[in-house]
């Protein structure tokens, strides 16, 4: 049986009032919910500079979480998730089109992790990251939808400019401005002991990945370790706002798949 500990933490940082970062989980209510729904973690960061990055957010994730335990059970999360960050993606573009917000600008990243068996299935759009860390080495499964990176994987810039680079948080994806998003969308096989950390810039760009990977590696409670990712990007910088959740694999449920539908192996 899947068995899964999560804990989140977030900080406005030093220099804004307002925290622009949002952050949400889908936890099943029975063992039956577990095998039919799984487990759903987000984090989104509303894009600074512009009027409503803190509704954006809040309005994804909330999409994103609700959808999600509304779906039919046992659906394909690799299908499923994609779709959900469209519907976010339409509700945040649809925010600005009411009376209250008409001629203001929105947009978010986000990043989202359904776990269900033994497979996490994870989404974004933006640079909000997720990472998964395997015997105290953390791989970065996300790829940022930023300029720079683009610029990165064509051989123009190195990864060293690329981290100096002042352009390096001007995104080419986010959710809000247009009508249709298109997220991308990767399947890990997770393993008992495995940590998937979810995050905004906040934290990964004050935080090498040999941190990152430090921190969640540590045998203590899932919170703490949220807390001490956040607390650490703050005091290297803190000038943003900063948000984590750490999601530790406790236990999986091994399964098959036959005309897509999973069937439990035996033990």
């Amino acid at each position: 049986m899947l068995d899964v500990v999560f804990g989140e933490a977030s900080d406005p940082g030093k220099i804004r009032n307002n925290n622009e970062d949002s952050m949400g989980s889908f936890v099943p209510n029975s063992r039956h919910q577990a095998r039919s729904h799984g487990y759903l973690f987000a984090v989104a960061d509303g894009v600074g500079g512009l009027d409503l990055g803190e509704v954006a957010s809040s309005t994804a994730v909330s999409v994103l979480t609700k959808e999600f335990e509304n779906s039919t059970g046992g659906a394909m999360l690799i299908s499923l998730l994609p779709r959900l960050v469209q519907h976010a993606n339409a509700a945040v573009h649809d925010r600005t089109l009411a009376p209250e917000y008409r001629g203001k600008k929105m947009a978010t990243t986000v990043v989202a992790c359904a776990v269900r068996h033994d497979q996490a299935v994870i989404s974004h759009v933006g640079d909000s990251r997720c990472y998964l860390v395997r015997k105290g080495i953390a791989k970065q499964i996300t790829q940022d939808h930023t300029w720079v990176n683009e610029q990165r994987k064509m051989g123009l810039i190195t990864e060293s400019e690329m981290a100096q680079s002042e352009s390096r948080h001007v995104l080419i994806r986010s959710l809000g401005p247009e009508m249709f998003v298109s997220p991308d969308t990767t399947a890990v096989t997770v393993q008992s002991g495995d940590v998937l950390v979810l995050c905004s810039d906040g934290v990964h760009d004050e935080l090498p990945e040999t941190t990152i990977a430090s921190i969640a590696s540590q045998a203590k409670p899932v919170d703490e370790i949220a807390q001490e990712l956040v607390a650490r990007a703050v005091e290297v910088d803190g000038n943003d706002n900063t948000t984590a959740i750490v999601i530790r694999i406790r236990s999986v449920e091994q399964v098959g798949m036959y005309r897509g539908r999973p069937y439990r192996l035996p033990s």
